[in-house]
């Protein structure tokens, strides 16, 4: 019929879906790999298709335990990062003391300090970024923080102590580069050396014959340390001198003088002078004192051309110079007066 519309039909309802039994189940636990190897493996494979499944291929070669999951490319991924960052590190720190080594507004001794404080702070910065690269979650560490500190305080502690003792020494400046100090060696002589370097666990000393003494800085800090340069490398040393009982003192006096202030490595301020010590038993014994700006080059030098250029000056000028004499007495016995009457008779008989 015109004019009548045709009912529309009553939408049908949507079948509802029927939950399948499998879905119920829960979902099993994914396995966890290196974090930045994920990112990595997802990044390539959308670029390029070949080296995806390059990609593929090496991750494909896996070793499960549990949950965790470590592939081969999961290994030279992290091997790339450690390597890199440790690259960095070393070559950061390179750089910075470089960059301290410029400034000449600092001595030795601050250079040295500054560039320690760099180099921790660089390698403590590579650590950090090393575990961020890697994904590593800071607080899975925190189990193992209270065994980390166990082996700081008992097998670390003596490394640590000695770390921040060079830092104090450095920033006090008691002990530098460059200093010479005297050093005991195991079988108590004692010698004097110079130091080279003062790295995180010991100070290298060189003595004049070239032995290298690695002393714990620890020691350096808690023990007494002879340092002849310490404020001035200005040293006054000594060369003992012996002359006879006969010899004129005055001109032994002068002569030492000047076999003293022939010396090139001898200051001529402040002046050589000369003291009586002592009368010894086969000497009157004197003292010569002068002061040497060069420690390091040795002093058995010094002392030695000092008492070639006197020998020398004495034998020109009558000075004797001593030797141990003694006085022998005999008590005389009735053993003895036998012993040398015959020795009187034997004499005589090989005169007749």
């Amino acid at each position: 019929m015109q004019g009548e519309t045709t009912p529309e039909t009553a939408p049908s309802a949507e079948p509802t879906p029927v939950e399948q039994a499998w879905t119920l189940a829960e979902d099993a636990p994914e396995e966890t790999s290196v974090a930045a190897a994920e990112g990595i493996k997802e990044a390539v494979s959308g670029q390029n298709e070949t080296v995806g499944s390059m990609v593929e291929g090496l991750d494909a070669v896996a070793l499960s335990m549990g949950d965790m999951r470590i592939s081969l490319f999961d290994v030279l991924i992290v091997a790339v990062i450690v390597f890199g960052v440790l690259f960095m590190a070393w070559f950061v720190s390179r750089l910075a003391r470089r960059i301290v080594r410029r400034f000449n507004k600092l001595d030795e001794t601050q250079q040295l300090l500054a560039e320690k404080i760099l180099t921790i702070a660089v390698w403590a910065a590579a650590f950090f970024v090393g575990i961020d690269l890697l994904g590593i979650d800071l607080t899975a560490l925190a189990v193992f923080s209270g065994a980390f500190g166990l082996a700081i305080g008992f097998g670390l502690q003596k490394t640590f102590g000695n770390l921040i003792a060079g830092i104090i020494l450095l920033m006090d400046k008691s002990i530098k580069p460059g200093d010479v100090i005297a050093v005991t060696d195991m079988a108590g002589n004692e010698s004097f050396g110079q130091i080279r370097k003062i790295g995180v666990r010991a100070v290298s000393v060189t003595t004049r014959d070239q032995r290298e003494y690695l002393i714990p800085n620890e020691n350096l800090m808690i023990n007494q340390v002879e340092n002849w340069s310490y404020s001035s490398k200005n040293v006054r040393m000594q060369v003992p001198v012996g002359v006879s009982y006969e010899a004129d003192m005055d001109l032994a006096e002068k002569l030492m003088l000047e076999a003293a202030k022939s010396c090139d490595r001898i200051l001529k301020a402040p002046p050589p002078t000369v003291w009586m010590s002592e009368y010894g038993d086969n000497s009157v014994n004197f003292v010569i004192h002068c002061w040497i700006k060069d420690p390091e080059d040795g002093v058995g030098n010094v002392r030695s051309a000092v008492l070639k250029k006197l020998w020398w000056l004495f034998k020109d000028n009558g000075i004797e110079i001593p030797f141990p004499q003694r006085d022998i007495h005999i008590r005389s016995s009735d053993q003895l007066d036998r012993w040398f009457e015959a020795i009187a008779r034997e004499g005589g008989q090989r005169a007749d």
